[in-house]
């Protein structure tokens, strides 16, 4: 068995302050597709008992990812991702296909955190439209941390969906 991604050792070229969200996402990609492994698209969109559907939870990993990314580089929200926020909890889109959104989004702020000046880390940051008070570092603690909740969130359903008997899932 493979130790847990922050147990790998360092990531080259990249600084230590920033390292916790990458390793972060690796262990997202992981976990998701170990416990989805199996399930099928109708799945996905089967609601669950006070949690939602296994579909909301990974479209809103890929957008708060994309969402919170962008208030990192100083940037408010475009149009195009409120409306997405919206559109979250709508049953579209196969397993596949929000394993990938997740995967590009994650690759996305990969990319643009590894740019990031270990200095600008302690630099104000302002979050919605009440222009929340937060920091660059505070912003990068949020990604890793909110999207592991609802990774637990997202393995939880899958755990429960197995459990239900496959002419039971609706």
């Amino acid at each position: 068995m493979r130790p847990e991604p922050w147990l790998r050792g360092p990531v080259a070229g990249v600084h230590p302050a920033i390292q916790p969200l990458l390793f972060s996402f690796t262990q997202i990609r992981e976990d998701l597709r170990h416990h989805t492994a199996g399930l099928s698209n109708q799945d996905v969109w089967k609601p669950a008992s006070g949690g939602g559907t296994l579909g909301f939870h990974l479209r809103h990993i890929a957008g708060s990812v994309e969402r919170l990314t962008s208030y990192v580089f100083g940037e408010q929200l475009s149009e195009t991702q409120l409306a997405q926020l919206k559109t979250e909890s709508e049953p579209r889109g196969t397993l596949e296909e929000l394993l990938t959104g997740i995967d590009t989004a994650l690759a996305a702020a990969e990319n643009r955190v590894r740019t990031l000046d270990p200095a600008a880390l302690e630099q104000p940051r302002y979050v919605g439209r009440k222009m929340l008070p937060t920091t660059v570092f505070g912003l990068l603690v949020h990604i890793a941390e909110h999207s592991q909740r609802h990774v637990g969130q997202a393995i939880t359903i899958a755990k429960s969906l197995r459990a239900t008997p496959a002419g039971d899932r609706g």
